[in-house]
């Protein structure tokens, strides 16, 4: 069983099917991994799906869809289980966990995970597999948000490309939040276990940051520099 994998981004940075979505690929260490898109935060979006399809068509892979908001799939534990790569996609996490929890995807993504699947996405599908997230899911201004708590603390993706950002995190950890890690678009966090291994990005100066409270009520920002994939 191969040891389980996390690849959280920021934000996408260059094209879709490019250096972040190959060193994903790559990561799974299968020759030409299964990936499958779940786009549950964007509505099962038909022009994302259509966009996955064409960015990875590039790629050495073999790409599928899971839907949810029509009949799921009869068997949904058995699609994902099979799996070498699940790539979650940005939108409205809140929503997007709650429809998880009905089907009980929830449970199968941890099984998939524990396994050794490479669990993955942008947005609300980085901020997903933390104790909590950073998230627009209810407002324009940013809210915390418990989710899946695969990994420990919280995440803030967009952490560069959304003025907002950096102050909400900063405000939320200030008042208590879970201490963690944000990432700006184009930056990913790659997590073996439950341990950041590195920081990863497909553009110069993206990266990430590690973000924490400390004794005095104070917030402290760390930088992660990151390695340039291609």
């Amino acid at each position: 069983m191969s040891e389980p994998q996390i690849l959280a981004i920021g934000g996408l940075g260059r094209e879709a099917g490019g250096p972040l979505q190959r060193f994903l690929l790559e990561a799974s260490g299968a020759r030409r991994p299964r990936v499958l898109f779940v786009p549950t935060a964007g509505g099962d979006a038909d022009w994302s799906s259509l966009r996955f399809y064409e960015s990875f068509a590039s790629l050495e892979c073999r790409p599928a869809v899971l839907t949810l908001f029509g009949i799921p799939p009869p068997d949904l534990r058995a699609l994902v289980l099979e799996q070498d790569v699940v790539y979650v996609s940005g939108g409205n996490t809140a929503n997007m966990l709650a429809v998880w929890r009905v089907h009980g995807l929830d449970r199968v993504l941890r099984e998939a995970w524990e396994r050794g699947i490479v669990l993955a996405g942008w947005s609300a599908g980085s901020i997903c597999w933390f104790e909590a997230g950073v998230t627009d899911s209810f407002r324009r201004e940013l809210d915390g948000l418990e989710c899946l708590g695969f990994l420990p603390g919280s995440n803030c993706p967009h952490y560069d490309a959304e003025e907002q950002r950096r102050p909400a995190y900063h405000r939320l950890v200030a008042d208590g939040f879970p201490s963690g890690l944000a990432a700006d678009d184009g930056a990913a966090l790659h997590f073996r276990g439950t341990e950041l291994a590195e920081v990863v990005a497909d553009r110069p100066g993206a990266r990430g940051y590690r973000v924490e409270r400390a004794g005095d009520g104070s917030v402290l920002e760390t930088p992660l520099p990151a390695r340039l994939v291609d």
